[in-house]
């Protein structure tokens, strides 16, 4: 087995392509960028919504901004995105190149914004599309829905079809990733395909080359007033990336801790070493003839007498219902069906097992 495995890392003579874990490892490094970040912003917002309420509100527009610049200057600086440049690989133009073009030589202006709009507009865009998504199925789950409408026909065959066309998403980057392990593509992924270029390591000439390029730019004097001016603000903007760039590089293996640490299964674990015992039912203090009587099977609703639908827990007294059947007595007798508590309908917890 190790023999058959071992193409899958190692290096064949004369061959420049990185592994497919290096591939992997790469793609998901920004990606596991956002979550993180994602969460200090909540973080930050909630302890001052005031002061940082609009980095929540406007997140995904302005990580797309600090992205955008981010990648630009490493593509131009190092013809690689953040993440490739990160573990030592670059982009070159597709094609039989026997003497592939320096680092610093940067890429074609075509495979350059295509590749700067790939890296940045596919993620943004699937993440709006995957927002969208879940809103519509909670508006589904939630509304007490009016008429068939042919609104409501539509987006009901939206979210029917979604996870199909999600699946054929996936399907095409796995096959992909298949080919490449298999040295049938030069791609790993198909955004590198459609933006013409593939994937190579640095070599010892790179390296030497952006070096070099780094100490000329540090090392460059001027003399008159207007020129050292902008030296001054090239030197300015230059240390902020770099600063940014290092912080990053520096930053990542914290914040992908941070994402593994507030993960749904590792919070499940926690919460299961650290829960205390279930507290018992309210007493029963409404003894009127018309109060609902406990079901024997826990996932019956004691109003409707049938297997609960989007269960949903009242605040007030901790007993769970199915929602239509809890909304509209709620609405109309303003109690709990059961203890007769004192109910209103922002009392309401919509409950989510893990299967859904």
């Amino acid at each position: 087995m190790a023999e058959l495995g071992a193409h899958l890392t190692a290096e064949a003579a004369g061959d420049d392509r990185p592994s497919i874990f290096e591939a992997v490892a790469q793609d998901s490094l920004m990606a596991a960028v956002k979550p993180a970040l994602l969460h200090l912003v909540k973080v930050l917002a909630e302890s001052n919504p005031g002061r940082y309420g609009l980095l929540w509100r406007r997140f995904d527009e302005i990580y797309v901004l600090l992205d955008f610049l981010l990648q630009q200057h490493y593509l131009a600086r190092c013809s690689a995105s953040f993440a490739e440049n990160f573990y030592s690989l670059k982009r070159i133009p597709t094609g039989d190149c026997k003497q592939p073009p320096l680092a610093t030589a940067g890429l074609p202006k075509k495979q350059h914004w295509k590749s700067l709009l790939l890296l940045i507009l596919v993620p943004y865009l699937k993440g709006k599309l995957e927002k969208l998504v879940s809103s519509l199925r909670e508006e589904d789950e939630y509304a007490i829905h009016p008429p068939s409408s042919s609104w409501k026909r539509f987006y009901r065959a939206f979210l029917a079809a979604y996870p199909f066309v999600n699946m054929a998403w996936e399907g095409w980057f796995l096959i992909q990733q298949l080919c490449y392990i298999l040295g049938k593509a030069q791609h790993h992924s198909p955004l590198l395909r459609l933006a013409g270029v593939r994937l190579v390591r640095l070599t010892a000439e790179d390296i030497q080359a952006l070096e070099k390029k780094l100490a000329v730019a540090a090392s460059t004097q001027t003399h008159s007033i207007k020129t050292q001016v902008q030296s001054a603000v090239r030197k300015a903007l230059g240390g902020i990336t770099f600063s940014l760039s290092t912080g990053l590089s520096v930053c990542v293996f914290f914040l992908q801790f941070l994402d593994w640490w507030y993960s749904s299964e590792n919070q499940e674990t926690i919460k299961s070493l650290t829960a205390l015992p279930t507290p018992p039912p309210p007493v029963h203090l409404d003894q009127d003839v018309a109060s609902a009587l406990l079901p024997k099977l826990k996932t019956v609703c004691p109003l409707c007498r049938k297997v609960r639908v989007n269960a949903t827990a009242l605040s007030t007294s901790g007993f769970v219902f199915c929602y239509r059947c809890v909304y509209n007595y709620v609405k109309t007798h303003q109690r709990c069906p059961i203890t007769g508590y004192a109910t209103e309908l922002q009392h309401l917890v919509k409950l989510y097992s893990p299967e859904s």
